[in-house]
């Protein structure tokens, strides 16, 4: 059988263009992301001119974490299924399925926001924005890793599935189980490594082979299988998520939106590079002095402004540059190139016009076409990222006791995508319509007419993603409070008098009743 790492260099050949192609990217705009083969920790990496390509990776990289994993903000729903519906009580119930729908979300929420989850998850994203590929893990504690290309291979069937993946990565023999620390150390020495190389950057292999209907997880180390860390998983809430930016169909690996671009990171780099070259020579100053002269360089150096030396004028001259060359030209390049690139990574002067007055409709209208250049993108995040990762973190809340057993493929969560409206956003803006509808259509009185008020606030509360319990009076505590205002009022209006007259008319009233001859039994 073959191990772990022959599978891993045998599918590394056909990584090696993408792999090229994303260290090309990483040049131009965040170099440490995909370092140059054999990179460490000490090795320089390029500084750039320009870091304007650094400055479009951040800000999408941070927008779309914010899109996936809105703070305070749910990025999902859940929803049942019409049987279970029907089960729960019907349309009669709606409100109250999605309100105790709401809470599950809520305790799923409060599980990623008490994990190290957006971090990894940013540096995720700009992987996938500049190398075009990225593997993430779902650590079994909570949380997230993610793995660069140059560290993992991928095998996809011709729909893009996965089907085989092989990971490389350095660890210490510290971490590795017990049962098999001491055969490693002795493996290596008698291969004649050195007893500190034993200690440190070993490398791992990870194998996550789908088969058999579920996904089998194995490791190894230096060819030696490690048994504790064997494990199966469904197929649909695997805790390795290859993701791509753009899924290449002819290939098992994805391109890069810096890809799309690269070009005019370059002409950007080398453009910026003559302007800076050109204004440092512009700005250069140097002195000549007759070495024949008597006026001494060392004092002329030294002397402040204003001082007195001893010297002759004729003796120092100035280095005239000449003319300066015209660079409007490449400055107008520039601008261009930013202007484009801008659009294209959603940079916030994009969204705006240059003009003194720019009315909101035109930002909004700008701002939803800035959406769309990147709906394929989103859908692509939400089938291989999201909606994965929602289902697996749900499982092991299930299993871990943090969320109840829900009926299995009766509950299922709905990934809404979006940069501006997340959640259940759309819900609430139909919800609101609807309603407003009701009241251009029959008047305001319509709405006591038509409505359920009680769970118009239920589902509006549950839109929202507020919890109302304790917050919205039920529909008892509503009639009780109503019943309690009107005696009020009653009090006011007769006097307590008469309240009191009442009230004894009535026991008066009782008491004759009781006093009349009862029929025979």
């Amino acid at each position: 059988m073959a191990t772990l790492k022959s599978e891993y260099d045998r599918l590394s050949s056909a990584r090696s263009p993408y792999l090229t192609r994303a260290r090309d990217c990483a040049k131009y705009t965040l170099p440490w992301l995909v370092p140059v083969q054999g990179a460490s920790g000490s090795t320089r990496m390029r500084v750039t001119y320009s870091t304007y390509g650094a400055r479009c990776v951040n800000s999408l990289a941070s927008k779309l974490m914010l899109a996936l994993f809105p703070p305070k903000q749910s990025f999902f729903k859940l929803g049942v299924t019409k049987r279970l519906e029907e089960q729960l009580g019907g349309a009669a119930k709606k409100a109250d399925i999605d309100k105790a729908l709401a809470s599950i979300e809520q305790r799923v929420l409060d599980e990623i926001n008490g994990t190290n989850t957006r971090t990894p998850a940013g540096e995720a994203l700009k992987h996938d924005i500049v190398a075009g590929n990225v593997l993430i893990h779902m650590l079994p504690e909570g949380g997230l890793k993610s793995y660069p290309l140059s560290q993992y291979v991928c095998k996809r069937d011709k729909a893009g599935t996965p089907l085989r993946i092989f990971l490389e990565e350095k660890v210490s023999i510290l971490t590795l189980p017990d049962s098999i620390r001491m055969a490693v150390r002795e493996k290596l020495l008698a291969k004649g490594e050195k007893a500190d190389n034993v200690e440190e950057n070993l490398c791992l292999y990870t194998g996550i082979v789908r088969k058999d209907g579920r996904w089998h997880v194995s490791q190894e180390v230096e060819g030696i299988n490690i048994p504790e860390a064997a494990g199966q998983y469904p197929l649909d809430a695997t805790p390795w998520l290859p993701l791509r930016w753009i899924p290449d169909s002819t290939g098992d690996y994805g391109r890069s939106l810096v890809e799309d671009y690269l070009g005019s990171f370059i002409s950007l780099e080398s453009l910026t590079a003559s302007l800076v070259k050109a204004t440092a020579i512009g700005a250069k100053v140097v002195f000549l002095r007759n070495p024949s002269a008597a006026t001494s360089a060392a004092k002329l150096t030294r002397a402040e402004t204003g001082a007195v030396i001893d010297g002759k004028k004729d003796d120092i001259t100035v280095v005239e540059v000449g003319k300066q060359v015209d660079l409007n030209t490449c400055r107008q390049m520039i601008a261009d190139l930013k202007e484009e690139l801008a659009f294209a990574f959603c940079l916030n002067q994009a969204i705006q016009r240059n003009a003194e007055r720019v009315t909101a409709e035109e930002i909004r209208f700008m701002a939803q076409e800035l959406d769309a250049t990147l709906g394929g993108n989103y859908s692509t995040l939400a089938v291989d990222f999201q909606l994965p990762y929602i289902k697996r973190l749900m499982l092991q809340m299930q299993r871990q006791g943090k969320l109840p057993q829900l009926p299995k493929g009766s509950v299922t969560p709905v990934i809404t995508t979006g940069l501006d409206a997340l959640g259940r956003g759309a819900d609430l803006d139909n919800l609101k319509a609807f309603v407003k509808d009701i009241v251009d259509l029959g008047g305001p009185a319509a709405l006591k007419t038509y409505l359920n008020f009680n769970d118009l606030l239920k589902r509006l509360s549950t839109a929202r993603g507020i919890l109302s319990d304790g917050l919205v009076k039920t529909a008892e505590e509503v009639a009780a409070a109503e019943q309690a205002e009107q005696q009020a009022a009653m009090i006011q209006q007769l006097g307590p008098q008469a309240i009191s007259a009442m009230g004894g008319i009535a026991k008066q009233g009782m008491a004759n009743q009781s006093q009349q001859p009862q029929p025979p039994q």
